[in-house]
């Protein structure tokens, strides 16, 4: 690998990668380092075998009852996208059928009132067209927009077998690959299954390289996410989750898609397409006993065919970035209990800016 780099990225979850796609963009020398062999860190989609492999360990298999491991994208995060309406909308249209167009002219209309109409705040879907578009464009006509935001649409499809969508067909681990692949257009290099990723600081304190199977890249600054330094952040809290795989759908919910369920815990749940039902249980943790915990909400799944227990600590930076160049991400209680990608956007620019020292609309 070479030896020097801008930015080296510790860990391949959204923010990380949504970061290292737009410093490529920006024409920064990006290095993206994972100590797993696959993308997407707690935000990650596993197929059947990895979540029992991840649960249960190495030893044993799924039941048969259970299906087909490949035929699973289970979410280690419930997701909350408020952007689906506006991804269905991009997918949807098409230029030479009216019926599509929602009554719009995209010659008239502007990107930044698509946005607007589809509930979306400007500053949230911001990076989306900086990173997907790859152009100003919130006060130009819409139809180039569009045209660029579906042309990324289908060539994530072309990738990945058939899904037009970048979210969520193939589950919540598709968005981090998604802006990996941006960053590698702009020539930025990703390393998989790295252990032991050490950052090094000289005698100022200031990160400047990081080592891994004895091989050292230099840099000037390091993006992680906590687990590669936690000298460097303060545990907050702990989430306790359960993930279920059922047979039926959730009680008294009218057998619908998507739910989520307002308890003392909050759960998520959605139907499949194989008459197996995946439904989230999680709380803010207060002990080392997660069954005990989360076995309200649990009850109202009843029965249920495999359960599968996590515990997640909840942790943030404690470091001075101005001085030792580390931006590490945070955990947030949001982010564990239920998936928001807005509020992973929003601390996103924030990162941004202290790591560029400019806002991501290229504002000063």
């Amino acid at each position: 690998m070479d030896k020097e780099y801008d930015m080296i990225v510790l860990g391949t979850g959204l923010k990380e990668c949504i970061l290292s796609g737009l410093l490529s963009v920006d024409g920064l020398k990006v290095l993206r380092m994972d100590k797993n062999d696959y993308y997407g860190g707690e935000s990650t989609s596993l197929n059947l075998n990895q979540l029992w492999k991840r649960s249960r360990g190495s030893d044993g298999k799924p039941p048969e009852s259970l299906g087909m491991s490949k035929e699973y994208n289970v979410d280690m995060i419930p997701k909350k996208f408020r952007a689906r309406n506006f991804f269905t909308y991009i997918q949807d249209y098409e230029e030479n059928d009216p019926k599509s167009h929602n009554d719009r002219d995209l010659t008239k209309v502007t990107a930044r009132e698509i946005i607007s109409e589809n509930g979306l705040k400007n500053d949230r879907i911001d990076f989306i067209g900086h990173a997907l578009a790859l152009d100003s464009y919130l006060d130009q006509p819409a139809l180039d927009f569009v045209k660029r935001m579906k042309l990324y649409a289908e060539s994530l499809a072309r990738f990945q077998g058939g899904s037009p969508y970048i979210y969520p067909m193939y589950g919540l681990g598709e968005l981090p690959q998604a802006f990996a692949r941006v960053s590698a257009v702009y020539g930025g290099t990703y390393m998989l299954n790295k252990p032991e990723c050490k950052v090094e600081f000289d005698g100022d304190g200031k990160a400047i390289s990081v080592t891994s199977e004895g091989e050292t890249a230099k840099c000037k600054k390091i993006v992680c996410d906590p687990s590669y330094l936690p000298d460097k952040v303060k545990k907050v809290g702990k989430v306790a989750r359960a993930i279920c795989i059922m047979s039926h759908p959730i009680p008294n919910n009218s057998d619908s898609h998507l739910a989520q369920l307002i308890l003392p815990q909050k759960q998520l749940g959605r139907k499949s397409d194989m008459r197996k039902y995946m439904a989230f249980v999680s709380t803010e943790a207060e002990t080392d006993n997660p069954e005990v915990e989360l076995k309200p909400g649990i009850h109202l799944l009843v029965p249920v065919d495999e359960i599968f227990y996590y515990t997640y600590d909840r942790y943030v930076p404690t470091n001075h970035y101005e001085v030792d160049h580390c931006f590490i991400s945070t955990v947030s209680r949001y982010n564990i209990l239920i998936y928001s990608f807005e509020n992973t956007v929003d601390e996103v620019i924030e990162m941004y800016s202290k790591i560029i020292g400019k806002l991501i609309n290229g504002g000063g």
